[in-house]
């Protein structure tokens, strides 16, 4: 049988790969907000 603790290949790749595509969604979704915030409040500013 397979040791529970040996890490595969596999993991060494995916595991970091989903993390980091999780990194540059999260980043771009919130940097989106933000700027949909900031011109909100440029709208508002300027009435």
């Amino acid at each position: 049988m397979n040791d529970i603790t040996q890490i595969t290949p596999e993991h060494v790749i995916f595991i970091p790969s989903v993390l980091l595509l999780g990194l540059v969604i999260g980043y771009t979704l919130g940097a989106r907000a933000v700027r949909a915030e900031l011109d909100k409040r440029r709208s508002r500013m300027k009435e």
